[in-house]
């Protein structure tokens, strides 16, 4: 969009431009240097007087320079762009040689006449930093990955194919072989899980805490346990594949640790929490709710509670990504937790089980 500088305002547009934390540099159709800004200095290297009367090219590495002439003379030309203007990222020249990763935005405008460009140029370095440290830590995660499904997942299912041929035995030892190699197969599924759905764990969403709990109930699948859910209206903004993981561990371990029967009640009272919320002493409640100070949700179960031993391997390990809690796979549900920037806090349910509080968020109605 071309601009019209009003005659008289030039000392105040220049007091402006030099007063602004922006490096700033205006071009003409020569691509020569006509201005300058002392914010540029720290960015490029050069004071403004270095750099007013010469050419832009002084500032634009030796490889992208004809891209940088073919696409100004085709804009002269035609009017077209052949690039974004609006906060595109590119390599700049540093006065000492070395290359700068500069995030710059063009704009046209007119002066006596005369057509110019400016661009405001920002320093992206340490945020190219932060890209690459993230997309190593990405590919890390997804060659992990790779590894713990080929060197643990084929072993592991060469291992119960035997065991379902030696089932004839109904020996307590099959049976808890048998449970041993499920949790090990869990645990394998939710550190892949994990590896992947980290990488976008600052992507949230508006979703419904409600909706979230049943989803994660209904990964897990079990006829040891009734859920109760929380009102219709609590949601929340997080990332929905992350907390539904934090739902489905703390589920299952209320399940592997609390239950022990197996009746059934019915499929709707299973799904949609219409029990009454009483443990028959055969099975165990799972109850989802909003804390009183609406500042988070709880997770609580009527089983037998968490040892002392785990509690305080867990408050010991708040700060690690260490799993010490002796086969409650909790390790997952920090980290999490420490990704939403939720406070986690391990008590006591009133029924004596396990209740695990986390806070630090505000609810969406």
């Amino acid at each position: 969009m071309n601009r019209e500088i009003l005659e008289g305002d030039e000392e105040f547009l220049r007091s402006l431009l030099e007063s602004t934390t922006e490096g700033i540099l205006v071009i003409d159709t020569e691509s020569r240097i006509r201005f300058a800004n002392p914010a540029i200095e720290p960015i490029l290297g050069y004071r403004p007087e270095e750099l007013v009367g010469r050419e832009k090219m002084i500032i634009i590495p030796e490889r992208l320079r004809s891209t940088h002439e073919d696409g100004l003379a085709q804009y002269l030309d035609t009017g077209e762009q052949h690039i974004d203007w609006t906060g595109v990222d590119l390599p700049a020249l540093h006065k000492d040689g070395h290359e700068v990763p500069v995030s710059v935005s063009i704009e046209e405008f007119t002066y006596r006449d005369e057509r110019l460009f400016c661009g405001v140029f920002t320093d992206v370095t340490d945020r190219k930093r932060r890209e690459r440290r993230l997309r190593k830590q990405a590919n890390e995660l997804e060659e992990f990955a790779g590894v713990l499904s080929h060197d643990l997942r084929n072993p592991l299912s060469v291992a119960q194919g035997y065991l379902q041929l030696a089932r004839d035995d109904d020996s307590e030892v099959l049976r808890k072989i048998t449970e041993s190699l499920d949790r090990m197969e869990q645990m394998i599924d939710d550190t892949l899980a994990h590896a992947r759905d980290a990488q976008a764990a600052d992507e949230t969403e508006v979703t419904s805490l409600r909706e979230l709990v049943q989803a994660a109930w209904q990964s897990v699948v079990t006829d040891e346990a009734t859920l109760v859910l929380p009102s219709e209206r609590w949601r929340i903004r997080a990332h929905e594949g992350r907390v539904r993981q934090l739902v489905e561990n703390l589920v299952r371990n209320a399940v592997e640790h609390g239950s022990t029967g197996s009746e059934t009640e019915s499929h709707d009272a299973v799904e949609h929490g219409t029990g009454d919320g009483e443990s028959d002493g055969t099975r165990v409640t799972v109850r989802v709710g909003v804390l009183d100070g609406e500042d988070g949700f709880y997770v609580e179960d009527d089983g037998p509670g968490l040892p002392d031993h785990v509690k305080a391997q867990l408050e010991a390990s708040a700060e690690s990504t260490s799993d010490h809690t002796g086969g409650y796979g909790l390790n997952i549900v920090q980290t999490v937790a420490a990704e939403h920037g939720w406070e986690m806090r391990v008590a006591d349910a009133e029924s004596g089980g396990a209740r695990f509080e986390f806070r630090g968020m505000s609810f969406v109605h």
